[in-house]
C-alpha cells in the first residue's frame, strides 16, 4: 500500500526521524519503535508476528509487508542505512514488551557486553540452542539496535530478549553460574540440570568475580590463547548447557 508516489528527500522530517531511530537508543526505547534494514530481516519479524508500522522502500526495492509504504530517494536511503552498502527495505516496527518466561529454566546473561555485534551473535546462538530467554544487564549494548540485529540474523525476533539485573535473576531462584578463562569447572561436566542463568561478561574485564556469582565453569584450552572471543565462549556453553538439560 503506496503512500506517498514521490521518493522522500535526506532533507524531510520522517528522513530525519528515521535516522535518529537507527542511531539512538533513548528515541526506540522512548517511543516503542524500531529500525529495521533488509527484506530478509522484515520478513522474519513478521514471521515471528511481530507489527511493521511502516515499510519504506529505495530504488531497486519491492515492498514486502502490507503496511504503509512510503519511497525513498537513494540519496535518503544513504542518509537513513547504517551500513555501506544500504538495503533498499526499512521498516519501522513496534517494540513488544519483553518479560522472563515464568517457566525459563536455563537462561544466557549478557552481562555489560559493549559489542553489538557479540550481543546478537549470542542472541543467534541462544535462540539455536533452544535456551529458554536472554537476559542483558543494564549496560549492555542495545539488544534492538540495528546492528544487533543485523548480527541476530532475525532470532532477536524468535526468542525472548528482556532486561534484567543479576539481583532479579537471583530473586527469581535461578542459581547464577559465571564464566571464566582460569576458575571453575570444565563447563561439559558442570551439572546443568538445575534453574541456571549462566553469566557471560564484558569483553575487557569479564564477568564480576566480587558479585552474586556462586558457581564458575571454564572452557579447557590446549593452545596458548588466554580465552575464547565471548560470543564462541557463549555459542559452545549454549549447546552443551541445552543438550544436557532433562
Amino acid at each position: 500500500m503506496l503512500s506517498s508516489s514521490e521518493p522522500l528527500s535526506p532533507r524531510n522530517s520522517r528522513v530525519k526521524y528515521l535516522r535518529e531511530l537507527a542511531r539512538t537508543r533513548a528515541t526506540r526505547e522512548s517511543d516503542g519503535v524500531l529500525l529495521v534494514e533488509g527484506a530478509i530481516l522484515i520478513q522474519e519479524a513478521l514471521s515471528a508476528g511481530w507489527e511493521v508500522l511502516e515499510e519504506f522502500v529505495g530504488p531497486g526495492g519491492r515492498q514486502v509487508s502490507s503496511a504503509a509504504c512510503s519511497l525513498l530517494s537513494d540519496a535518503a536511503l544513504e542518509r537513513i542505512a547504517t551500513t555501506s552498502e544500504p538495503q533498499p527495505n526499512l521498516a519501522m516496527v513496534e517494540q513488544r514488551a519483553s518479560h522472563l518466561p515464568e517457566t525459563a529454566k536455563l537462561v544466557m546473561v549478557l552481562d555489560r557486553l559493549g559489542d553489538p555485534g557479540n550481543v546478537g551473535t549470542l542472541i543467534r546462538s541462544a535462540e539455536a540452542a533452544g535456551i529458554d530467554a536472554v537476559v542483558c544487564t543494564p549496560g549492555t549494548a542495545d539488544a534492538f539496535s540495528p546492528k544487533t540485529i543485523r548480527a541476530s540474523a532475525g532470532a532477536v525476533f524468535h526468542t525472548s530478549v528482556t532486561t534484567a539485573s543479576l539481583d532479579d535473576l537471583a530473586a527469581a531462584g535461578f542459581a547464577l553460574v559465571g564464566t571464566s578463562s582460569h576458575r571453575g569447572v570444565p563447563y561439559r561436566s558442570f551439572d546443568w540440570k538445575r534453574k541456571i542463568a549462566f553469566v557471560l561478561g564484558n569483553e575487557a574485564h569479564g564477568v564480576d568475580e566480587g558479585g552474586l556469582i556462586s558457581e564458575w565453569i571454564n572452557i579447557p584450552q590446549r593452545g596458548k590463547s588466554e580465552s575464547l572471543n565471548v560470543a564462541m565462549a557463549g555459542t559452545l556453553i549454549a549447546f552443551a548447557a541445552s543438550d544436557s538439560m532433562p
